[in-house]
């Protein structure tokens, strides 16, 4: 069990790590386009911390205060990797921070497929493959921002 802890505790972790990034670049959008798409995945992120904590309740998995304070800091140093990419509108700043959602969301779809594969699906009120769907739907709509975004940034069109 101890496995598994660690295991929730990780993406956990990374759930607040993902809200922060998208918390960042959504004050940096403010009033554009982006910002609105950033606040949706702001809401799937948080009913998907929502979930994977319920998930951790209910298997009496303890959240580790540890974790989730190392990625707020991973995070905010991530963001000088960004700056010097440039965080400006339609910077390429902004297409390695979508692409570190991508990877992060892609993450969270194999938790939930591993979680499938488990005895879990038994244990837990939860559906582990509608979960999966949902990343993938996450990841689908990140992707498309994604490509936006390196468009603009690698043609130096920075009307975004």
């Amino acid at each position: 069990m101890r496995e598994l802890d660690s295991y929730l505790n990780d993406h956990l972790a990374g759930s607040v790590g993902a809200l922060e990034l998208v918390d960042h670049w959504s004050e940096l959008y403010d009033g554009r386009p982006l910002a609105k798409f950033l606040s949706a995945l702001r809401k799937d992120i948080k009913a998907d911390q929502k979930t994977l904590r319920e998930l951790m309740r209910a298997l009496g998995t303890k959240e580790s205060s540890v974790r989730p304070a190392g990625a707020w800091v991973a995070e905010k140093l991530s963001r000088a990797r960004f700056a010097v990419a440039s965080d400006d509108a339609g910077g390429l700043g902004l297409v390695l921070a979508l692409e570190t959602m991508v990877m992060g969301i892609t993450g969270k779809k194999l938790l939930w497929r591993a979680l499938a594969a488990s005895d879990l699906p038994r244990k837990a009120n939860i559906d582990f493959v509608e979960m999966e769907q949902r990343a993938e739907e996450q990841i689908a709509r990140v992707e498309l921002e994604r490509i936006r975004a390196a468009r603009d940034a690698l043609s130096g069109d920075r009307a975004r």
